[in-house]
Formats: C-alpha cells, structure tokens, sequence
C-alpha cells in the first residue's frame, strides 16, 4: 500500500519582536494577507514598549527555536536614546559592533512612516500621535488616532494586497541610514521575505557570529 501519511511541511521559523501594538498588528496584518514567500514561518512578539526589547530579543535567539531574530520598532526623534540604547545592547549581546544592523528593522521617526506608505508618498517628520492624526484620519477616516486597539483594528483593514504592492515600491526607495527624517530600511524584510532563496537566514546568522 502507499504510504498515506501527509508530507511534512518544513518552513524557516523567523521570529520579530514588535516595539508595540502598532508593530505588531501591522506584521499580524502582512502576515494575513500572505503577501510573503509561504516558505516563511513568521512568529511575532510583543515586547510591550522599546524598553523590553532587548530583553525579549536576547530570550528568544537565547531559546534557539528560531533560525532567525529580528526586532521592528521606532527610532522615536532626536537624539534617539532609547533607540540607540537598543542598539548597543544587541551589539554587546552579540559581541560585534554591528550586528544591530542586521537585525533592527526600523522606521525613522516611527514605523507609522512604514504603514502611511501604504496610502501616500508623504514622509512623515514627527513620532508624536497628535501630529500624524490627520493624515491617519485621511486615509483610513479614523478620528484623532491615538494608537488604541479599536483604532488600530481599523487602520489595519485599510491594509489590501493592492496597497501592499504601493507600500512596497515608495518604501524601496526610502533611504535606509536610521539618523536621517523619513527613513526606513523594510524594503530590506520585504526583500528578505518574498525571497525564495533562503541564503539570506545563513548571510544574516554569519555577521552575528563572527
């Protein structure tokens, strides 16, 4: 008889940790929409505030499920301590002087920058709620956008394959030097996750251990 048993389906586990609830249910979102190589078996975590992501970072590389850590979150303005204090510790962590920068998927001054780019061309200059709420209310028609759950969930409907495929072509030319207004380096994930050669796991692994 042949043998019935379903094929095994091996994927690459990638883990992010997500600065917040924003982060995380815009990933969540993607993720949904299966706009990345299916090949990809991405687990999200909520740190819960920058301030616990160097610490979720390190638990789960620690914890060694994953063949790949990422974190996704804001640089926050000028002169990003908080952000920087990120990066060094991930640096420290690894034991080499860049390896933040192979692992910290940002947006500058915040990832709404990520997510607007959905809908517009406009670089946003500023991470405070209060100042981006009309281009949200705009687009998505959410009222002064706070950063709540009810409103996130909004937002995140106003995210389609369609406008994935703009996002995807307005980030890509976004410059990707974290000090500058306006910048972002996820047209390097979105690269990285519609690939279908893996190789990329094994370049990022190498920095961090050399």
């Amino acid at each position: 008889m042949p043998n019935k048993l379903p094929k095994l389906s091996i994927k690459h586990k990638i883990c992010i940790i997500c600065e917040g609830n924003e982060e995380y249910a815009y990933l969540n979102r993607l993720n949904e929409l299966n706009v990345w190589n299916e090949q990809y078996d991405i687990a999200l975590v909520n740190a819960g505030g920058n301030g616990n992501i160097p610490a979720r970072y390190q638990d789960r590389y620690q914890n060694g499920a994953d063949e790949a850590v990422f974190v996704f979150c804001d640089t926050e303005k000028k002169p990003h301590e908080q952000y920087e204090d990120i990066k060094r510790k991930i640096n420290e962590f690894h034991g080499v002087d860049n390896a933040a920068d192979e692992v910290i998927i940002f947006g500058n001054p915040c990832t709404m920058q990520i997510i607007a780019k959905h809908w517009t061309d406009e670089n946003l200059k500023s991470p405070a709620k209060s100042v981006n709420a009309p281009l949200i209310k705009k687009y998505t028609g959410v009222e002064n956008y706070k950063g709540r759950a009810d409103q996130i969930r909004v937002v995140m409907d106003h995210i389609t394959v369609e406008n994935y495929a703009d996002m995807r072509q307005r980030v890509k030319i976004l410059e990707a030097d974290d000090s500058v207004t306006g910048s972002s380096n996820f047209g390097k994930l979105i690269k990285w996750f519609e690939n279908g050669d893996s190789r990329w796991i094994d370049d990022v692994n190498e920095e961090l251990e050399r």
